[in-house]
Parts: structure tokens; sequence; C-alpha cells
């Protein structure tokens, strides 16, 4: 018995050593995801902003991680500049494009240095990364945090949402905008925002518009002030959500208010 458990002992020391240490997340270039973890939480350890894990990642919101996914992390180094140092060698050291780095420290032609800047290395991913599949259906926010006023359905093809007047109005997801003007049957000055395969959303009784058409707007972005345009009888927004030109209920999209 006492063979067998020292056998035991000796294969188990044996898997420890030929086990590689696990990478240091505040430090390492790539990050696998484990059970329960999420973007924000991979940031905190990684010590790298969650938008730039994001976006060299492909990840679409609401930025979901799979257990076993590995992520590319950008870190960015710092160079001090010395006496004799250009940007074009700077760039050659660090094998970065003159181009990128220009961008990244805001220098302008003729590329100026001076003895103790600070230049920022973008940072450069070596790894490939299989870009995240986009979602189909967009992640809609609440384009107005007031109360529902009225719901959908009943000849009603959105709902009405309490506001102020001006109250900033929000994109409720990323897209174009295919129509910025005043509509004249119900809703006043109205917004149309594409958000690609199939999916619209509609901003109605606006005082003003703020973005213009063909404009890309993000999600959570202003394109109006909310107000009493067209047929209102107090400040409200209008909002609608369709797929393939049919209205959708949106509190079947919409998070819980506050959320």
């Amino acid at each position: 018995m006492t063979r067998l458990l020292a056998i035991a002992a000796a294969a188990a020391a044996s898997l420890l050593i030929a086990s590689p240490a696990a990478a240091n997340p505040a430090t390492a270039n790539t990050y696998t995801v484990k059970e329960g973890d999420t973007l924000r939480g991979i940031a905190n350890r990684t010590g790298v902003d969650a938008s730039l894990i994001a976006a060299v990642n492909g990840l679409v919101e609401p930025y979901y991680v799979q257990k076993g996914q590995t992520l590319a992390i950008p870190r960015q180094r710092v160079h001090t500049v010395k006496s004799g140092d250009t940007l074009g060698g700077i760039a050659n050291r660090y094998g970065v494009a003159m181009t990128n780095l220009a961008l990244a420290n805001n220098i302008a032609a003729p590329y100026s240095l001076r003895v103790g800047q600070k230049v920022i290395i973008p940072a450069v991913i070596n790894t490939t990364i299989r870009p995240q599949t986009p979602r189909t259906t967009p992640y809609f926010r609440r384009p107005h945090d007031g109360r529902v006023m009225l719901g959908f359905g009943r000849g009603h093809d959105g709902i009405d949402i309490e506001t102020g007047m001006g109250d900033m109005v929000r994109a409720a997801a990323s897209g174009t905008v295919v129509f910025a003007a005043p509509e004249k049957t119900r809703f006043g000055r109205q917004v149309l925002i594409d958000h690609g395969n199939g999916w619209q959303t509609s901003y109605g009784h606006l005082s003003r518009i703020t973005v213009s058409k063909g404009e890309v707007v993000k999600v959570g972005e202003r394109i109006g002030l909310a107000g009493d345009a067209g047929i209102a009888t107090r400040p409200e927004l209008h909002f609608e959500i369709r797929h393939n030109g049919r209205d959708v209920d949106p509190a079947t999209k919409l998070p819980a208010r506050g959320n």
C-alpha cells in the first residue's frame, strides 16, 4: 500500500513539473476565457480597457465571451525619446508602422521629437484571432429612461415614453440614419435608424433633431431632443422597433428600466 502511494505521489509530481505555469493576466498578450468570466472582469485582471479588448477581438454588444475562447490583449508600451531618436527609427525598433505611431501620439509632419518625450507604442497583435460572429439581432438599449405611458398593441405600433422637454434621446442601437426630418402625419420631427439585417428603430415627437440622414451613429449617442412636435399633448418620445417592415413590441427587446 505504501509503495502504491509513493508511485501515485511521484506521478502527480511529474505532472506538476510538466505543466507550464499559468500566464500572468497582468502581463500576458492573450487571455483564455474561464467559466464565469465577463469582458469587464477580464479587463480588470489584465489592466487593459474593455473597449480596446473588444475592438481588437471583433466583439460586439453585449460583449459575450465563451469559456475556452482566446482573446488578444492589446498592450501598449512607452518609449522615452533619447538624443538622436527619430520617429522612423522608433517605429522600426518596435516593429510598428510610422504612420500608426504618429497617429497614436498626435505627431504631425515633419515628425519632430524632443528628448525626454514619452511616445506611446501602439499594441501589435501577432496572434490570429477569430472575430466573434456578429449578432443578427441588435442589442437594444433604452432610448430614454422615462416610464412607459402607453405600450404596444391595439393599433399602437410602438411605445410612448414620458420625457421632459429637451431631454436627450439616444440611439437604441448602432446604425445609419435613414430619415431625419419632419414627419407630416403624427410624429412631427422624426428620426429613423437602420441597424442592418432588416432592423430599424423610429423616434418621434422630437423638439430638435441632432443627426443627419446618412450619418452613422453609435448606441447611446444623442440623436435628438425630446419634445411634443406633431400630435402630442405633452413632451414624450414615441419609439418603435421594426424588423423586415413589421412592428416589434419594444418591451420584448429593451432591458428593464434602470438597467
